[in-house]
């Protein structure tokens, strides 16, 4: 192993470890305790054959009987307490690991959420982190602990002739050697079968979030045959890293078996010359296949090794993504509404086909913008550069005067809402799903927000009022109630600027009207943008901007706009749906 690998080790356990450093105290001491234990045993039991050859039956025996099962009482009380500890320990720090994990992930721009299916992250962020419970609770810990266990035997041995400490040294020598050697080819085939184990939820993850596409459009033969072939990847992979750790244990088999009858030898062959008797004979034989069972488990702990080597790779390769998106400086638009400014500003998702090209408008603060367009024409995408979930390319957007781009991130995001028409919802009660999980924001405020969009009535006939727990993704309720309560998630949040992306395209007249109203209670003292579809939704902004293939065509005031026969927005007005919305 070269030092590489143990400086990473050792970085990631004392990171996660250190917190818990008076548990790890704690079990390496009940480890050292159980050593000594170990040790004596045998001790008591060579003592008790001496004695019954020498005296027969006597009060001592019954003496050294209780020692024996008083010292075999407490070794197993050590086991089990090391147990619960290492126990404890892995799941604090896995859980503490997949935290920052997770955190680290959600920071990362979208780009790299595109370019990994969530059932992939899940396993990287679970799966990997679940195979490092062992590596963070028992690895290096019973490693160092069978060590000395090991060394205590041979001292041991070589107390009783030094000749039976140097032929077991070298034994175990040669055995630790051979098992370490043969590690080294398994830890790259670990890798490629947790990259595969990572491939095949990913697809299952995809197929399992797209049943009802898959099922309607006859996409189960495709769906089969793929599932087949990333389980067959995974399986043949995970079952050639498995028979790469089988091999050292198949030959460490066969030394420990050489082991032991080196130990029978040593013992009957110095109980031939008279340096040995009948009671030390036992205790040589049972020292040496002790010495089995610490070499056994540094054995599984290597192979176990392999494993974590392989998930610890995959971890820092994640943690070592870094967004392409930079955190700002800090600075701090002035307080109020936001008066958002684009200036020139350019963008594609691929360098070769722009979506916005040479954008420059400017909304005053506390006025509400409507931008129109046809689908695809950069209406979106113009959002997510706002809410820097990309950056542009070239120019820049301004905030009250200030590039949003020198800005925290999440000062940046708690001054801006924004509605979408898709709406994520949790498996969560509805008090979770409108405040994220904010224990700060009181019923009191979210009653009052409830009322404000007209969902009192909705809220009034749940079963469990706001503990009345909600379906993933929104299961129960329709489409309008989904978006009025992301609509209230915004309200909750008390932003700057709001932004409405096709808020209101799914939604029947009536729940639209619900929404209407609140709309007016929410753009009272703040900026807004509306992108829809349906003009109806821009009968109250105050300026008009017309998006078409990336490039504005149009802007200005909305009554002006409105009113000028010859503009695109008049023209779109007197053409949607047969109907002019004045």
């Amino acid at each position: 192993m070269s030092k590489q690998p143990f400086t990473r080790y050792f970085a990631l356990l004392a990171r996660y470890l250190r917190p818990q450093l008076g548990s790890v105290i704690l079990m390496s001491v009940l480890l050292l305790v159980s050593i000594g234990l170990q040790l004596a045993n045998p001790k008591v039991l060579g003592i008790f054959i001496d004695t019954t050859r020498e005296q027969g039956l006597s009060q001592s025996l019954l003496w050294l009987a209780l020692l024996y099962l008083l010292v075999s009482f407490l070794n197993q009380g050590a086991s089990v307490a090391s147990a619960y500890l290492c126990e404890q320990v892995a799941w604090k720090a896995t859980n503490d690991l997949r935290a920052d994990l997770l955190t680290h992930v959600l920071s990362l721009d979208r780009a790299f959420h595109k370019s990994h299916t969530h059932g992939e992250l899940i396993e990287r962020i679970d799966g990997d982190v679940n195979d490092l419970s062992n590596f963070f609770s028992e690895l290096i810990v019973h490693m160092l602990f069978h060590l000395v266990l090991l060394v205590g035997m041979l001292v041991v041995l070589s107390w009783i002739d030094w000749r039976l400490g140097v032929c077991m040294g070298l034994y175990c020598l040669i055995v630790v050697g051979v098992l370490t050697w043969m590690r080294r080819p398994s830890v790259e085939r670990w890798v490629v079968a947790r990259e595969a184990s990572s491939n095949f939820f990913g697809f299952l993850g995809e197929c399992l979030s797209a049943t009802e596409d898959v099922r309607a459009n006859g996409g189960m033969g495709y769906v089969w045959r793929h599932f087949f072939q990333r389980f067959s990847r995974w399986y043949t992979t995970t079952c050639h890293a498995g028979w790469s750790g089988a091999t050292p244990w198949i030959i460490s088999q066969a030394l420990f078996a050489l082991g032991r009858v080196l130990g029978l030898v040593l013992g009957a062959y110095l109980w031939s010359i008279g340096l040995a008797s009948a009671g030390t004979v036992y205790l040589i034989f049972v020292y040496s296949s002790l010495l089995m069972q610490p070499l056994d488990k540094i054995q599984w702990q290597l192979q176990d090794l392999n494993q974590s080597t392989s998930c610890i790779r995959r971890i820092e390769a994640l943690l070592g993504t870094r967004s392409s998106m930079k955190d700002g400086k800090g600075m701090q638009p002035a307080a109020g509404p936001l008066a958002v400014t684009f200036e020139d500003v350019s963008f594609g998702y691929d360098d070769a086909e722009p979506v916005l090209q040479h954008i420059s408008f400017h909304l005053p603060a506390g006025r509400l913008l409507g931008i129109v367009g046809q689908s695809g024409g950069g209406k979106t995408t113009m959002t997510r550069l706002l809410f820097r979930m990309y950056d542009p390319h070239s120019g820049v957007i301004r905030l009250n005067g200030v590039a949003h781009t020198e800005m925290k991130l999440q000062d940046l995001r708690r001054r801006i809402g924004l509605i979408t028409q898709d709406v994520d919802l949790f498996r969560a009660t509805v008090r979770d799903n409108l405040t994220f999980f904010d224990r700060e924001v009181s019923d009191e405020r979210v009653l009052q927000v409830l009322e404000e969009i007209g969902l009192l009535p909705w809220y009034q006939a749940l079963p469990q009022g706001l503990d009345t727990m909600l379906g993933a993704g929104g299961e129960g309720l329709s489409a309008g109630e989904a978006q009025l309560l992301a609509f209230a998630r915004v309200f909750l949040t008390n932003p700057d600027l709001v932004v409405l992306d096709e808020a209101s395209s799914r939604l029947d007249p009536l729940t639209e009207k619900l929404l209407e109203r609140g709309m007016e209670r929410l753009f009272t003292g703040r900026s807004g943008i509306i992108i829809a579809h349906r003009l109806e939704t821009l009968q109250h902004v105050d300026d008009i901007l017309v998006l078409e293939h990336g490039t504005v065509v149009e802007a200005g005031r909305r009554e002006d706009l409105a009113n000028d026969p010859n503009s695109r927005f008049s023209h779109l007005l007197r053409t949607a749906d047969g109907a002019i919305v004045a």
